[in-house]
């Protein structure tokens, strides 16, 4: 059985940078698996991709090397058993503001004895190049579960939702954790409540033994948080890097409309 190399080096502390698929499109999920990122996470919550898409790209990702992950539209039993039994490596969770949430993220996608998960499916063993009762016995020490840190509510109850047995990762959302601040989204900002969210889901990181990520919008930002001590990282989304990469081409040729790409 294949290993899922990310999750393997976020447990020996290591830093591992992916970006998100927002195109319907499985050729550009298998010409980003050539890049050399670690992982790439499919979307599903704010994107127009369907659970097949999904399914088509993750089995591309996996055979390029590259681990292939699926953020869910909503945490429900429905959806994560589903993106897992189509074949993902791991699965992204937004909105998970409390303990009980983050319980139920851990049941729907972990095996017993520590989750509920129930068994079915061929396209996750062949994804991780074994045969179903391999994976079964091991999915649980192969799947990545990321819970994510977006809002105010997250950052009250970060030790509540940290110390649920099962979670590989809590991943802020920056753009949603300042909105529920009541501020515009962005990446980063000088804003108080903010900064000391990102101080407080890190420390408490670090004290579960859960590796912190976080979405930044360019390299400069990500090797700065990874420096601070933040392990599961993502660089913009594959439409953002496409924009403004040729943003900057239309720039310095002196044409366009002078507007900033959108990064996300």
């Amino acid at each position: 059985m294949k290993s899922n190399t990310v999750r393997a080096r976020l447990k020996r502390g290591e830093s591992c940078v992916g970006t998100w698929l927002m195109l319907a499109e499985p050729i550009a999920a298998q010409m980003m698996a050539t890049t050399g990122l670690d992982w790439l996470t499919i979307e599903l919550e704010h994107s127009h991709l369907t659970i097949e898409h999904a399914a088509r790209s993750c089995a591309i990702i996996a055979a390029m090397g590259c681990v292939p992950l699926v953020r869910v539209p909503i945490n429900s039993v429905e959806n994560i058993k589903r993106v897992l039994d189509t074949g993902a490596w791991g699965v992204v969770v937004p909105m998970v503001n409390s303990g009980p949430e983050a319980r139920a993220v851990v049941d729907a996608a972990r095996y017993r004895p520590i989750g509920q998960r129930s068994i079915g499916g061929h396209l996750p063993a062949v994804n991780f190049g074994t045969d179903a009762a391999t994976y079964y016995a091991r999915a649980n020490d192969e799947v990545l579960v990321v819970v994510m840190a977006e809002h105010v509510d997250a950052v009250a109850n970060i030790d509540d939702i940290l110390s649920v047995p099962g979670i590989d990762v809590v991943f802020v959302g920056p753009n949603d954790l300042h909105a529920s601040y009541g501020v515009p989204p962005a990446f980063e900002s000088d804003l108080p409540e903010f900064n000391a969210a990102l101080a407080k889901i890190l420390a408490s990181a670090r004290a579960h033994g859960v590796a912190p990520g976080i979405h930044v919008a360019n390299a400069e930002q990500a090797q700065r948080r990874i420096a601070e001590g933040w392990q599961f990282v993502a660089i913009s989304s594959e439409v953002g890097l496409l924009l403004a990469h040729t943003r900057e081409i239309v720039t310095a040729l002196g044409r366009g409309t002078g507007q900033a790409a959108v990064k996300y």
